[in-house]
């Protein structure tokens, strides 16, 4: 048996930078994670290799059709994919690498293999290279991430019909995909196939896109994507979905089955709690499969805690990042913390949507008084110049004190303007702070300006 101060189970974002955080503060760690790559679903299968397509599938629309009203005659535009492909990969495998010099960097102990609970302190490694392998440490912490939720009728073949992991690897465009699921998945996965010349049709079971966003901004972007000739069935309830001889056919309530030659299962993430021996330290996990943790992440076994996708909050890299960093001061120095108030969150489609804090609706629902102020990209000469003027900037702030209580972008490069929002809320500034503060000239950071100055109605340029 082999010991450690601590050991983590997942290298996904929040294990691999929790056992790097906890290296840095000089404890002795192991890593156990049963993919050959480090990175976990964020950097393989999900985050990483989808805005890849999403930024190649965007350059090549835009040569098709955004070129020419620059100056820029371009002859026959043609579609490449397997290169783009290929491009994608490559991308994955420099930062797959890049986390393996990191952990050889910090002298983390890396296994191979399926990591799981054997009683208080001890975890077994089933390594398909050495075969079981045991492990001990005084703090473990479990990491494992999330994977597709199935959907009762929908029958997944790994091909035609598949998850987010099939359509990141499609060998032909699909002439009429089909996506289960109005969420952040399956809208990005969509346009990536949408802009390549596909036939997409969204069946949502609710009666709007993306829920838990702000409503506004949903149905402001939902106008744009159905622009974008994404065809949109709301209020939609799918009862199943097979693959035949001649393509796939999916069957919903209310109307006529649907034809297409491939389906995209995307109605949200499961977490990946099962055969971690969780039932031999007595950890119970809830109904919907995650592990209850106290605020410091411990669960109910002394020693182990859990992080990431498997316990409360979004299903979000950048939250099991933080999560890790939390549980490794917490170990190695007794403090370690993460605001949930602001952690941000970006949906990478054309244009982009991000937010931080909270929506308008949830501020009706909690009879929170605030004030709102909007601005259009429109008017903001940068986003003229990059000729993408679509969607807005909202800026909601407390009727009384001011305090900027949540932001929420649709429009070009929201992911990166939303950062400026979220280090602003983080140090409790008001909307008269984010106004006050000088912003360069021509840049789409002014509209967040603007906006925070319209919550007061003195907006310069709408």
């Amino acid at each position: 048996m082999t010991n450690y101060d601590l050991v983590v189970i997942g290298g996904g974002p929040g294990g691999y930078v929790a056992a790097i955080r906890a290296a840095q503060l000089g404890l002795r760690v192991a890593c156990v994670e049963k993919e050959p790559v480090l990175g976990g679903t964020c950097l393989r299968i999900g985050c990483i290799p989808s805005k890849a397509l999403l930024e190649s599938s965007e350059r090549y629309f835009e040569a098709r059709h955004g070129f020419a009203e620059h100056g820029v005659q371009l002859g026959e535009v043609s579609l490449d994919l397997s290169a783009m492909l290929a491009r994608k990969t490559r991308i994955v495998d420099q930062l797959t690498r890049g986390i393996d010099g990191l952990f050889k960097k910090h002298k983390i102990r890396r296994y191979l293999g399926r990591g799981r609970l054997r009683g208080s302190g001890q975890i077994v490694v089933d390594s398909p290279q050495e075969g079981p392998l045991e492990l001990a440490a005084p703090h473990i912490v479990l990491a494992t991430g999330s994977r597709p939720a199935a959907l009762p009728g929908v029958e997944l073949d790994g091909d035609r019909i598949g998850t987010s992991t099939e359509a990141l690897s499609y060998s032909t465009v699909p002439e009429h995909l089909v996506v289960i699921g109005g969420g952040y998945i399956g809208l990005e996965l969509g346009s990536v196939w949408n802009r390549l010349g596909a036939k997409v049709t969204v069946l949502e079971y609710l009666d709007r896109i993306f829920p838990g966003t702000d409503s506004e901004i949903a149905r402001e972007a939902l106008d744009i994507f159905r622009r974008q000739k994404i065809e949109f069935r709301l209020a939609t309830r799918v009862v199943s979905a097979k693959a035949d001889a001649s393509g796939c056919v999916v069957e919903c309530t209310d109307s006529e089955p649907v034809r297409c030659d491939r389906v995209l299962l995307a109605v949200g993430r499961t977490p990946y709690t099962d055969k971690l021996g969780l039932e031999t330290v007595g950890i119970q996990p809830d109904k919907k499969g995650r592990i209850p943790v106290d605020p410091r992440f411990l669960t109910s076994a002394p020693g182990v805690y859990a992080i990431g996708d498997v316990i409360a909050g979004p299903m979000l890299a950048h939250k099991a990042e933080e999560e890790g960093v939390a549980v490794a001061e917490i170990i190695a120095t007794g403090a370690g913390h993460v605001n949930y108030d602001v952690i941000p969150s970006v949906i990478y489609t054309e244009p982009e949507i991000a937010a931080v804090g909270k929506t308008e609706d949830q501020l009706k629902d909690e009879n929170v008084p605030y004030r709102k102020g909007v601005f259009p990209f429109r008017a903001n000469g940068r986003a003229l110049t990059l000729g993408n003027v679509a969607g807005r900037i909202k800026v909601l702030a407390h009727a009384q004190t001011d305090r900027v209580l949540g932001v929420h972008i649709l429009g070009p490069r929201a992911g990166d303007l939303i950062a400026e929002a979220t280090a602003a809320m983080a140090f409790g500034a008001s909307s008269e702070d984010i106004g006050r503060a000088c912003h360069a000239h021509p840049t789409l950071p002014e509209t967040l300006k603007e906006a925070a100055l319209a919550v007061t109605g003195r907006a310069i340029h709408f």
